[in-house]
């Protein structure tokens, strides 16, 4: 019984948190292409954790496969201030 109580207390938990992980991330980034030179600034969101550590790691991926270099993620955030940075992407809001 008692194993039990402590298996549903850790089931409760778990599932509490799984929200809390699978929020809305977003990240603001600049990327560049090269010959000639091309830069710009965008919002993406972020699949995996919440972190500007991770956010580089997947956003450099996809920014690649369009031609696109990474040169820096500038912050993290949740759906809160999308639409602050909404204008100054432009056409690479949400784009990546």
């Amino acid at each position: 019984m008692k194993h039990a109580l402590l298996f549903l207390t850790l089931a409760a938990c778990l599932a509490t948190a799984l929200p809390v992980a699978a929020a809305d991330c977003f990240a603001d980034y600049k990327a560049k292409q090269d010959d000639p030179l091309r830069l710009h600034y965008g919002v993406a969101q972020v699949r995996g954790e919440c972190t500007a550590t991770a956010a580089r790691a997947e956003l450099a991926a996809r920014l690649a496969a369009a031609g696109w270099t990474l040169l820096n993620v500038l912050s993290v955030f949740g759906p809160e201030g999308l639409e602050e940075r909404k204008a100054d992407a432009g056409p690479y809001y949400l784009r990546y």
